[in-house]
C-alpha cells in the first residue's frame, strides 16, 4: 500500500508542472509583457520609456523561456517563466502586478473565509445527496421516486444566480433573518455565512441526488442484496452496511469533481455576498487582468484538485481490499 501511495504522490509533480506550463503559454499567446504594461499604465502614460520601466519594475524585462544573454544556469533562471511561474512549485507566488501586494499573504488571509463557505457546503451536500438518493433508490418507480426526479430536474435547471437573488430577497430583505451581504471575522461570521451556505447546498442538490440514485440502483439489483434480504436482514442494515459500502468507490470518484465545482461556484457566492475569500479575489484579478494573481489561483486550484485525487486514491485503498492488497 505504501508503494501505491508513493506512486500516486509522484504523479502530482509532472501534473502540476504541465498545468504551470500550459497556463503560462496560453496567457502569453494573447498577452505580451508590453500589452500588460500598457494596460497597467493607461493610454496616456504608455510611451515606450514608461513601458520599459514598468517591465523592469515587475520583472518582465527578461525573455519568457530562454535567456540567451545570460550564462550557465542563468539562461533558464533569468526568465519570466522561472521567476513568475515555476517558483510557485515551491510556494513562492510572487506579488500582484497591479497592487504589488504579496499574493501568498493574500491567499493565507482569504483561505479561512473561503473554507468557512466551502467546507459546510461540501459536507452537507454530500451527506444530503447520499441519504436522499438512497431512500429514493429503494422506492424506484413509486410516486415518491417520480416526484423526486422531477424536483431534481427543476433544481438543476435553475441558475445559481437565481438562488442567490431569491435567497437575499426572501431571507434577508423580507424576513430579515440574515444580512444581505458582508463578513465579520470570528464567531460573528456565521450570521453572514448562513445564507450563502444555504444557497450553495440547495443549488447543488438536484444533480447529486440523480447521480447517486443511479449508483445505488446498480448496487440494489445485485445478487448480494437479494441474498441479504433472503436471510432476513433489516432494510436499513442492507442499505447502510452493504449497499453504501460497495457504492463508495464511485462516490469517492465524484468527490474531487465536486470540490472543483464548489471552488468555481464559490466565486459567484463570494462575489454577491461580499465574502473576502479566494473566489472574490480571483474575480477581481480577472477584471483587472492581473496575470500574477490569475496564474497563482489557477495553480492553487490545480494543486487542490490533484490533492483531492490523491486523497481519493488513498481512500480507494481503504474501502477496496483489492487495491490495498494488490
Amino acid at each position: 500500500m505504501l508503494a501505491y501511495i508513493v506512486r500516486r504522490i509522484l504523479y502530482v509533480i509532472p501534473t502540476l508542472l504541465g498545468v504551470n506550463v500550459l497556463v503560462f503559454v496560453l496567457f502569453f499567446l494573447v498577452n505580451s509583457p508590453d500589452d500588460m504594461a500598457r494596460q497597467a499604465l493607461g493610454e496616456k502614460n504608455s510611451d515606450p520609456v514608461q513601458v520599459e520601466r514598468w517591465k523592469e519594475a515587475h520583472g518582465y524585462d527578461v525573455p519568457l523561456f530562454w535567456n540567451g544573454n545570460a550564462s550557465g544556469i542563468g539562461r533558464v533562471t533569468k526568465t519570466v517563466f522561472f521567476t513568475k511561474s515555476l517558483s510557485m512549485m515551491w510556494g513562492d507566488f510572487g506579488k500582484s502586478d497591479m497592487t504589488h501586494e504579496s499574493i501568498g499573504d493574500e491567499i493565507v488571509r482569504r483561505a479561512l473565509p473561503s473554507l468557512c463557505v466551502t467546507a459546510p457546503i461540501f459536507l452537507a451536500t454530500l451527506l444530503i445527496n447520499v441519504f436522499l438518493a438512497m431512500l429514493v433508490a429503494t422506492a424506484r418507480g413509486s410516486v415518491t421516486d417520480r416526484v423526486t426526479q422531477f424536483a431534481c430536474v427543476v433544481f438543476m435547471s435553475i441558475s445559481t444566480l437565481i438562488y442567490i437573488i431569491a435567497g437575499q430577497y426572501f431571507f434577508a430583505k423580507l424576513l430579515r433573518w440574515t444580512p444581505v451581504s458582508g463578513y465579520l471575522p470570528g464567531l460573528d461570521c456565521w450570521k453572514f455565512l448562513a445564507l450563502p451556505i444555504l444557497v450553495g447546498v440547495i443549488s447543488s442538490l438536484g444533480s447529486g441526488i440523480r447521480l447517486y440514485r443511479t449508483l445505488f440502483l446498480e448496487e440494489i439489483n445485485k445478487d448480494y442484496v437479494r441474498t441479504a434480504r433472503a436471510k432476513g436482514l433489516p432494510e436499513w442494515q442492507i442499505l447502510f452496511l452493504h449497499v453504501l459500502k460497495n457504492a463508495m468507490i464511485p462516490i469517492l470518484t465524484n468527490v474531487p469533481l465536486q470540490l472543483l465545482m464548489l471552488m468555481m461556484g464559490n466565486m459567484m457566492l463570494e462575489n454577491f455576498f461580499s465574502i473576502p475569500g479566494l473566489g472574490g479575489y480571483t474575480i477581481t484579478a480577472l477584471n483587472a487582468q492581473d496575470f500574477a494573481i490569475v496564474r497563482s489561483m489557477v495553480f492553487l486550484g490545480s494543486f487542490l484538485y490533484v490533492v483531492g485525487l490523491l486523497l481519493t486514491d488513498i481512500c480507494y485503498s481503504l474501502v477496496d481490499p483489492r487495491i490495498r492488497l494488490g
